[in-house]
């Protein structure tokens, strides 16, 4: 294929045999090391899982603004809610920019555990999930889809263990008790032309462990900063999703695979007025008690740790509080 962002199938890392399986890890290792970026195929999750979840995502959006806005979190928690143009991500890395032309509605893990660890900065993070009394299905359709991506992440995170030449389990008692969150990102039709420097979603790159994201094909879509410093489109295979690495990750690696800029652009505007875009990102999180140090298999004589140890709810809170500052 053209283009910096590979197609790899991972169905063998649903295999038996652990060659199969290793093989599957090799694939996905060579493009974290690269891009950060990648095309998921054959990984396993049902398409009545994905299509029940886009449908009741694109009812919710459908809503007049007034009746949405009354899932908007009163307490300042990552669910529910957030209006159109209400953020604006290319902040983060210090850059000035109109708000972003997305709406979203974000959800937490369905349940949290008696034992979950809990913190100065925690209360965010294990928040009550809002759910709308609005669009029929939407809690249960929901639910099954963030435990269906949960356990693809965590099939992808024992191939990463493979790969890194680590134990095949190592990551698990690290992500039993994740909080991970589940968005739906809506980008309207734009009737008017965006403001000078406005896009749909402005550079960034993602917090975490890993994103997986189940996109849809209208025009104005996700673009990489490749190596060359070129922006370059995700390429969109029907029924895919689209993963890539996050900051933590790269960490934890000791920069050894990268997290990647990347934004979503404005459709043409021969086609805008008509080109509605869902987007719905999984931000796959550790457990918040997760303790990141760079991993062993990472570091060396030539190449020493270069991230102090930090709990992986930490690093998400300092993130999350460097782009409110922005």
């Amino acid at each position: 294929m053209s283009g910096p962002v590979p197609i790899v199938d991972v169905g063998g890392l649903m295999s038996e045999d652990v060659n199969t399986r290793r093989a599957a890890a090799r694939h996905l290792g060579h493009a974290c090391e690269t891009i950060g970026f990648l095309v998921l195929v054959n990984h396993g999750v049902e398409e009545r899982v994905r299509s029940e979840m886009r449908q009741t995502a694109l009812a919710f959006f459908d809503q007049p603004d007034a009746e949405k806005r009354l899932y908007v979190s009163q307490n300042g928690g990552y669910r529910g809610y957030t209006p159109l143009a209400t953020e604006a991500l290319a902040k983060t890395l210090d850059l000035e920019t109109a708000a972003d032309l997305f709406e979203a509605f974000t959800m937490g893990r369905p349940n949290v555990p008696d034992d979950a660890y809990h913190a100065v900065h925690a209360d965010d993070f294990f928040a009550p999930n809002i759910w709308p009394d609005s669009v029929t299905g939407m809690k249960e359709a929901w639910i099954a889809y963030y435990d269906a991506v949960t356990a693809l992440a965590g099939r992808l995170m024992r191939g990463f263990a493979l790969d890194l030449d680590l134990d095949e389990d190592f990551f698990d008692d690290k992500i039993d008790k994740p909080i991970s969150n589940l968005r739906a990102i809506n980008y309207p039709a734009q009737v008017k032309p965006p403001k000078a420097n406005q896009i749909r979603c402005g550079e960034h790159t993602d917090y975490g462990s890993l994103t997986l994201v189940y996109p849809d094909d209208a025009p104005g879509g996700l673009q990489v900063l490749d190596k060359s410093g070129k922006w370059a489109d995700v390429p969109y295979v029907p029924g895919s999703f689209v993963m890539n690495i996050g900051d933590l990750l790269a960490e934890w690696t000791n920069d050894k695979w990268v997290s990647t800029l990347h934004r979503v652009v404005n459709p043409p505007r021969e086609t805008a007025a008509t080109a509605q875009r869902l987007s719905i990102a999984f931000f796959h999180q550790p457990n918040y008690d997760a303790m990141i140090e760079c991993l062993p298999s990472c570091v060396g004589a030539n190449s020493p740790a270069k991230y102090e140890p930090v709990m992986s709810g930490e690093h998400l809170h300092r993130k999350v509080t460097a782009q409110a500052a922005a």
